[in-house]
């Protein structure tokens, strides 16, 4: 694995993937608060802007301790944040890492957060030299596996009740895929 010593920005045709700054506040703020498109994250919507200012120094830290890295997916003609895509849990022995994913529920449906993805994966499995990644989905997520499947993400188990969230209890898909599997659709 070799990790970058600068932040690597990602370019798309419509998008600029580049590191999380202190402006995505209020975009971050727009989708972790939204409990439509939290509905199956592993904890409960942000209920305060604080939360979100939180969030993102937390990500920013991520780079400098080698610990992850997470993209702000914005267009390339503006500046505000769609959503975001992350790679953390890294083991370098391994040559594996966990990838994870949101979008503003109002920028569904257009194709961004797959534009996003094929950009990462061909990162994480390119420059950063990773040999798997691996995604933790609610099997209720009918949409998130669909489009992780679309990219070439296997089903691998269902690990049975992993998640508590407030009262509610849920399993988890434990979707894989390796590098040698991985096809970039055109």
């Amino acid at each position: 694995m070799t990790f970058p010593d600068t932040f690597p920005v990602l370019t798309t045709e419509r998008l600029v993937l580049r590191e999380v700054a202190d402006r995505d506040g209020d975009a971050v703020f727009e989708m972790e608060s939204d409990p439509v498109a939290m509905r199956y994250w592993s904890r409960p919507p942000m209920r305060e802007i604080a939360e979100a200012r939180a969030s993102i120094e937390r990500a920013k830290g991520y780079h400098a301790a080698r610990t992850g890295l997470r993209w702000t997916i914005t267009l390339h003609a503006k500046e505000q944040a769609l959503g975001h895509v992350g790679v953390f849990n890294f083991d370098e022995q391994s040559g594996r890492a966990d990838i994870g994913y949101g979008l503003a529920r109002r920028h569904w449906g257009q194709g961004f957060m797959h534009e996003a993805l094929i950009a990462v994966i061909g990162y994480a499995f390119g420059p950063l030299g990773l040999r798997r990644l691996e995604a933790d989905i609610d099997p209720r997520n009918e949409a998130s596996l669909r489009a992780l499947e679309r990219l070439g993400f296997a089903r691998e188990g269902l690990l049975r009740e992993r998640w508590q969230v407030v009262d509610e209890i849920s399993d988890s898909v434990l979707m894989g895929l390796l590098a040698r599997e991985w096809r970039p659709p055109r």
